[in-house]
Formats: C-alpha cells, structure tokens, sequence
C-alpha cells in the first residue's frame, strides 16, 4: 500500500508508554501556557522513554486503503492486517492478512523473510537512526519543528497544550524522511498532566519529490492524523515504574490520512487511509495476551 511508504504513516506509530510523568496540577483555564521551550524539551524527553517502553508490547494493527478518483469516489478498497513490534526502538510490522485472507504459502515465506531481515537490520542500527525505508520518530521531529501560537485547550475532557508547527528550512536533516519534514506543518495537542503526545496532525505545505521527482512526488495537500489515548490494561503493572494494576497506559490508537502522488511521473494516486490500533500484548517468552486492555472514558486529571 502506498500509504505505508509515505513519510509519517511510520513515524509516528506512537508506541506503547506508560505516563511516565507525574501528575500536574490542573492550572486555571485563564492561565498561561508554560513555557514553550521547557515543555517541548520534557515531551521529548518523555517521547524517547516511550521508544523505549514500546519495545515491552506488540500490537495488532488494522490498516483499510481506499483508492479513489477526483471526486472523491471509492474505486477500491484494500485491508492489510499486521502484528507490530520494535527492536532496538524501530517498528517492525509482519504483514499477517490481506484483504482478510492470512498469508500462506509463498507469500507467508517471502514476509517472513523479509521481517527476518528487518530484525537483523535493527539490531545493528542506533535507536532514533531510521532504518532503510523506515522514517523519524516522534522525538526527531519535535527537534526538527518551529513551535507558534502554543494556548490551552480541553482535549477529550483532559487540560491540554496546543500549538502549530512547522518543518525549520535550515535544520540539519538527513535522509529522505527528516529531508521530507521540513516541508511539513501542522497542529500537535500535548496532555498537560503526563506531558503526551495525544494527537498529532500534519499536512505537506508544498510538494515533496523522492529521487527528483523520478520515483514519486508527494502533493501539496497531503495529511496525516495520529492518535494516542490513556488506555486501562486490567491485572498489569505499567513497565518501569510503581503504577498498580489496573492503571492507564497511554498506547496508540489509530491513524487516518489521504495521501496525493505521482509515482514515476506517469501514476496519478489518490487514497485514503484509516488505520486501528489494538490487542495489546505484553513482550515476553509467552506473549501472553493482556486482557482487558480497552479504552477508558477521558477524565480530567
């Protein structure tokens, strides 16, 4: 699916993390934000405890592809199921269904292989260097952005930050996912009380050309939105910290997006994309699936 190749389908898949931060007071609605700099720094911070928290969880994720024509009309529809886990803080996702039918025979050997050698590859590759085909995370992009216009905000019943972004022109970047993001602008909504990512949406400001435009140009008008909420995981303790059973996480939710190209300077593609997030399992010897894991009404803190 095309989506999966585009910049942030990846680079946000935010991950499993408990909220690592304590508690903060709730401050009035009049108050002021906090000081934008300090705050950007404690969620990227909190943002790299999440890379590494992740790796103790797999997930199952549900992505449906619509391809659709200039009206906006569907002219197909595809599904991919996948199983998601990280190594040495990088995704790796095994496709496990198409179109509702499991992978057998030749196709399940050929992803196996492939996922065989995506394991091998992040092994050897530092936590926050993308892997070949792979894009940022969510704490390289937060170094990456200019911050406007930070104000307070209720998100989902819960105190929040908000704030508009976009890509720094002169910002050192390397390769083509951190090269892509200077050309991205968008809106990120931070929990005041844990100091989380609770949504992130981005959009291309001006086209962005792959290989000069030989292989692919992503469109102008290109978006993506991601999403991350506290989730109760009953009869488990949050990794690394003192949380009792029965304590919220905060695990991704899902995605959804539309995505614009030209592949080849010939293929004109359109697509949308929503993408569902769930089955939470802890990461261990027997994987055991943990139960009970559904999404808690918001609440203020």
């Amino acid at each position: 699916m095309f989506s999966r190749s585009c910049l942030f389908f990846a680079a946000v898949m935010l991950g499993v993390a408990p909220a690592l931060a304590p508690a903060i007071a709730q401050q009035p609605a009049g108050a002021p934000p906090p000081d934008i700099r300090q705050l950007m720094l404690e969620v990227q911070q909190h943002q790299k405890q999440l890379e590494k928290v992740r790796e103790n969880y797999t997930y199952t994720s549900l992505e449906t592809t619509e391809d659709v024509d200039a009206g906006g009309n569907v002219k197909k529809t595809k599904t991919e199921e996948d199983d998601n886990f990280f190594v040495n803080g990088h995704l790796i996702a095994r496709t496990v269904a198409r179109d509702g039918k499991p992978l057998a025979g030749h196709d399940l050997d050929k992803e196996n292989e492939r996922v065989t050698k995506q394991v091998e590859k992040a092994e050897k590759t530092p936590p926050g260097q993308p892997l070949e085909g792979q894009t940022i995370t969510v704490s390289r992009l937060l170094e990456i952005m200019d911050v406007r216009n930070p104000r307070r905000e209720t998100f989902r019943g819960r105190p929040t930050i908000v704030f508009n972004f976009a890509g720094r022109k002169d910002a050192k970047t390397h390769g083509m996912a951190e090269d892509a993001s200077k050309k991205l602008e968008g809106t990120v909504w931070i929990d005041e009380a844990d100091r989380q990512v609770a949504q992130l949406e981005v959009s291309f400001d001006s086209n962005f050309r792959l290989a000069g435009g030989l292989l692919a140009t992503i469109q102008k008008g290109t978006h993506f939105q991601f999403d991350q909420a506290p989730v109760a995981i009953a009869g488990d303790e949050a990794p690394h910290s003192k949380a009792a059973a029965g304590d919220e996480l905060w695990l991704p939710t899902g995605a959804e997006g539309t995505v614009q190209a030209r592949l080849l300077l010939v293929k004109g593609i359109r697509q949308r994309f929503t993408e569902r997030d769930y089955g939470f399992k802890r990461f261990s010897v027997e994987t055991e699936q943990l139960k009970g894991a559904k999404a808690v009404p918001a609440k203020t803190p």
